[in-house]
């Protein structure tokens, strides 16, 4: 559908990539991936056809239509959502229009006159194509994608200008996948959906007709939705096949190839420039001297591209708090007549981290500024254990820092003890690199602004954090640092985050908030989703949760502990890269199962000839190794069998 060749970009002096040579074929499913900076949404616009190469060509097939969603900035206005969805279908609505007159218009007309019959053939030709586009189920469609967005039926009729930038982005991301372009462009599509909305998107894309590429910094939602990556990197865009964490090991297998032919390539030349060098000035050697000359200058010479740095910090500890961190008891909390919780308990014990998950606008940041006491509960109780110290990260952060101060000086306030380097490759990982480290707070946009603060909370923790989507404004290196970080925090976290594999690595406990309820769920999301989909069950109220038991015994509160009955088992739901890494496991499980079955038949016959008395014993050990070893495959094989089958 689009050919790039040759294709270079720059924007002002910086080179961002050169030499790309790429076709998008119809039904390709593509992840544009890179550092920030690199070049992935400029690229995204030179597919759209937003922006032109400053070198090379880029070909369109003919007919082709692209719908390019772009990280913000669309504002709609002038009509209700449902409304202004219906504009992506104004050439059917206008079929619809043509239809309903050519009928009046039969109805005029003498059905034996050629005027008649030409109307008539006119009216047929329109209403297959209409029938042909589904013309007639075009509003059930609208109201699906709305539905599976976010919007409530509520909020079909509300004004477009009435929500905010995040919804808008949603109504614009409606309007494509409504239309079905035939390359569907996506840059950074998740950044404004909560986890139920991602999920329903990723479905939507599995049976999405056309091409498409997106931007992610969410490892997840990639790996489920794309089949190819196309990295840019050191001002190059390399291709590999599969999803994301296939990408991962293919390119460290690369790196290892490259390296390898590296040294290989190396080897030759300098054994090359020594017989030059040696016998440079030998008459006698002389035709093979410029033999060598000639092969040295036809190698092509192999780089080794810079490596990119993997950031590890060790983060300060903060001072150990007790047992109980936090306990609430009849927890209500209502704006004027909404109310947002109702007769809510739980406990939090130290080393846990609670993520909290549901839909935009269920209560998660209310409770986490219940939780950091800068919300009062409207009734009930709520107090915090022995030595905790908590610290709250918001959203808008930001506005908490000094305007005047410059990045690098204000960190080094808070880490007076840090040496520049450690300062600067922090910074450099929370995306501040160069002279950004030197700029005033007050110049930078409110996304840095958050990320600079999330960076200066990590360097001075408290041993209570509450992080209200810390992961906001990140790409996939500062998360893993983030992650790092945290996992090896020693303190006790509660954070929202609408990122599926950071809530999955980080996660102890899930809290779904929602209906003025917090219905605690053991694990992490993965866990969380397998016990909604019915994999066991809590006995417990809704609107309740107890405190959860330490090394399988209750920790010896006047609290008591969550009980949990164990129905008839149910298998796990595994995500569909699990499944598919257990469905390939199962088809080497069976070929190593036949071998060994063939090799047991095989011991078996040799015994039956006595050759003498060293061969027999060896056969038969050989033979017993056969036998444990299919035993143990057996057992394997009906344990992933069994998985299988259960989804």
């Amino acid at each position: 559908m689009i050919q790039l060749s040759g294709a270079g970009k720059r924007f002002g002096h910086k080179l961002l990539f050169e030499g790309l040579d790429w076709l998008i074929t119809p039904r390709d499913r593509i992840g544009l991936v890179g550092g920030n900076g690199t070049g992935k949404s400029t690229l995204m616009k030179v597919l759209a056809g937003l922006d032109s190469l400053d070198y090379g060509t880029i070909n369109r097939a003919k007919g082709l239509t692209a719908g390019y969603l772009p990280q913000d900035g669309l504002r709609l206005s002038g009509r209700s959502v449902f409304a202004e969805c219906m504009t992506v279908f104004d050439d059917l609505r206008q079929m619809e229009t043509d239809l309903e007159a050519l009928t009046r218009k039969m109805s005029e007309l003498d059905h034996a006159g050629a005027e008649y019959a030409q109307v008539a053939d006119r009216f047929h030709a329109i209403e297959n194509e209409f029938r042909t586009r589904d013309g007639y189920a075009v509003e059930s469609q609208v109201g699906a994608v709305l539905q599976g967005l976010g919007f409530g039926k509520d909020d079909w009729r509300r004004r477009t200008e009435e929500f905010s930038g995040g919804w808008q982005m949603r109504i614009s991301l409606a309007k494509l996948l409504l239309a079905k372009p035939n390359l569907l462009l996506l840059d950074e599509p998740t950044n404004h959906l909560d986890l139920e909305t991602r999920n329903w998107l990723e479905e939507y894309l599995a049976d999405y007709p056309h091409a498409y590429v997106l931007i992610s910094h969410d490892r997840y939602f990639l790996d489920v939705t794309v089949k190819k990556i196309a990295e840019i990197w050191n001002k190059r865009v390399f291709f590999y096949t599969g999803n994301y964490d296939k990408f991962l090991m293919q390119k460290d297998e690369r790196r290892t190839q490259l390296v390898s032919a590296y040294k290989n390539q190396r080897e030759k030349i300098e054994q090359l420039e020594a017989f030059i060098n040696r016998f440079r000035y030998q008459a006698t050697k002389a035709k093979q001297v410029q033999s060598r000359i000639k092969e040295l200058e036809k190698i092509e010479r192999i780089e080794i591209p810079p490596e990119e740095k993997t950031i590890h910090f060790t983060f300060p500890q903060p001072k150990p708090s007790g047992r109980l961190v936090a306990e609430c008891a009849g927890m209500a909390k209502s704006y004027g007549a909404k109310e947002v919780f109702r007769n809510v308990d739980f406990v939090i014990e130290r080393g846990e981290r609670i993520a909290l998950v549901g839909v935009n606008g269920a209560g998660k940041s209310t409770l986490i500024k219940l939780l950091a006491g800068t919300e009062l509960l409207s009734s009930g109780t709520y107090k915090l254990g022995h030595n905790v110290d908590a610290d709250y990260f918001a959203q808008d952060q930001y506005k908490e820092l000094d305007p005047q101060a410059r990045v690098l000086d204000d960190l080094g306030e808070v880490a007076p003890l840090a040496s520049q380097t450690d300062l600067r490759s922090l910074l450099g990982c929370f995306l501040f690199s160069d002279d950004d480290v030197f700029k005033p707070i007050g110049v930078l946009s409110g996304g840095e602004r958050n990320r600079y603060a999330l960076a200066r909370m990590l360097f001075r923790p408290s041993n209570f954090l509450l992080l209200d989507e810390p992961t906001n404004h990140l790409d996939m290196r500062a998360k893993d640092v983030l992650l790092d970080a945290l996992q090896k925090f020693t303190g006790t976290v509660v954070f929202v985050s609408h990122d599926r594999y950071f809530i999955d690595k980080l996660a102890t406990r899930v809290f779904e908030v929602g209906d003025g309820k917090v219905e605690i769920f053991p694990g992490n999301y993965e866990d969380y989703l397998w016990r909604k989909q019915g994999g066991s069950q809590t006995i417990a109220e809704t609107a309740t949760a107890a405190k959860p038991a330490t090394n399988g015994a209750s920790p010896g509160s006047s609290t008591e502990p969550l009980l949990v009955i164990e129905s008839e088992p149910k298998q796990k739901r595994l995500n569909p890269i699990k499944l598919k890494q257990m469905k390939e496991r199962c088809s080497e499980i069976e070929e190593e199962i036949a071998r060994l079955e063939a090799g047991i038949a095989d011991c078996e016959n040799a015994l039956t000839t006595f050759v003498n008395a060293a061969e027999t014993a060896r056969r038969t050990g050989e033979l017993k190794s056969h036998k444990d070893s299919l035993q143990e495959l057996m057992q394997e094989w009906e344990e992933v069998s069994a998985a299988i089958e259960g989804q």
